[in-house]
């Protein structure tokens, strides 16, 4: 059943995919400050930001770098401000770390500073083709909602049941496009609403 609901939502989402201008980008940099924006802010507030960010600091070098008053500076407005510091340390822990390469690997990802379980699914999956389950705000509504999970969706039960189910929808090779739907349908249609 999974499966099928799976496929349906890559028919539906194929064609009505959000244009965002970190999709389909080549360099996992760009998904990886998009995710780190989107926390707790909206596509529509989050594209400018983005798009200004990218200029300013268009590689992880870049980002690197600078000092952290450039970084607070750049997310000035986003609110949030951690996520800016944490995405500067992250960046400076990669370059020395990882030589300058992100971790293409959900639990490598999970050691960096600001990446949690739901951005390390999310990057691995878009960024790195991973089969790994994303579950934010959207997902969580429309998995509650789609497999009628009947418990408070922030508790320890809920929110396991929630992990299995983002894991159990997703086709090998599509999880970036799966997670990225499901995204869009709770954020467009499957609203709070």
């Amino acid at each position: 059943m999974t499966h099928s609901i799976a496929e349906l939502l890559l028919a539906w989402y194929d064609p009505q995919a959000r244009p965002m201008p970190w999709r389909g980008h080549p360099d996992p940099y760009a998904v990886w400050v998009s995710e780190i924006m989107l926390q707790q802010t909206r596509v529509e507030t989050v594209i400018p930001y983005f798009e200004r960010w990218m200029q300013r600091f268009p590689t992880l070098r870049a980002l690197a770098e600078v000092n952290q008053q450039e970084v607070l500076q750049a997310w000035e407005g986003l609110g949030y401000y951690s996520r800016a510091r944490n995405l500067h340390r992250a960046a400076q822990v990669v370059m020395a770390q990882h030589a300058g390469q992100i971790p293409d690997q959900a639990e490598d990802l999970r050691r960096l500073p600001g990446v949690g379980r739901y951005t390390a699914g999310a990057i691995a999956s878009i960024a790195f083709g991973r089969d790994e389950p994303a579950l934010d705000g959207n997902i969580r509504r429309v998995l509650a909602r789609t497999f009628n999970v009947d418990l408070p969706l922030r508790s320890p039960q809920a929110e396991s049941r929630l992990w299995e189910l983002a894991a159990q929808v997703l086709l090998p090779g599509r999880a970036g496009d799966i997670n990225q739907a499901l995204m869009d349908l709770g954020a467009t249609l499957c609203t709070p609403r």
